[in-house]
């Protein structure tokens, strides 16, 4: 089994499945209870596509299956906006939990990794809670550091930040 991730619209179907599915889960661990329709509604309403696109931003989707490629099932997703000049955010990453541990993560991050240097970003940071336990772990395990906080919401409960080196071979 393989994975491929690349840029997507923000709204195309998959896009839009995988953004429900990362609401549902990050929602319900937060109120500790599945979250509604209406509640996951609102919070892709709060989400805005531009922000996502270029010439500021980028959004990705991976699909895992024996083909990679156009023929895998859409199972993660994940956004990179410009913050400054040098500097990009990640959001909304997500792998399926039925596909976790296969490798999706790693392959997602590269892809973001490469979309925030595209944009002309030099590091990366992020803002996630503490019981994201999976999410906060892919994020150590593949460089990223803890880093004083450098936004609020009442969401942000640990920040993690990683300088971008160029990928070998550029």
């Amino acid at each position: 089994m393989n994975w491929s991730v690349r840029p997507e619209p923000f709204a195309t179907s998959d896009a839009t499945r995988l953004r429900r599915d990362y609401y549902a889960e990050v929602a319900g661990r937060y109120w500790r209870r599945p979250a509604t329709e209406a509640e996951i509604d609102e919070g892709l309403a709060d989400d805005p596509p531009d922000r996502l696109a270029p010439p500021t931003g980028a959004f990705v989707v991976g699909r895992y299956g024996d083909g990679g490629g156009d023929e895998g099932v859409a199972a993660s997703c994940g956004g990179v906006r410009l913050l400054d000049a040098a500097t990009a955010e990640l959001t909304r990453v997500y792998v399926s939990p039925a596909v976790r541990r296969t490798g999706g993560g790693a392959a997602l991050l590269t892809a973001l990794e490469d979309a925030a240097r595209r944009l002309g970003a030099h590091r990366l940071v992020l803002d996630t809670r503490l019981d994201l336990v999976e999410a906060r772990g892919l994020y150590v395990k593949r460089g990223f550091r803890e880093i004083p906080a450098y936004s609020s919401g009442p969401y942000g409960q640990i920040w993690y930040g990683k300088e971008l080196t160029a990928p070998a071979g550029r």
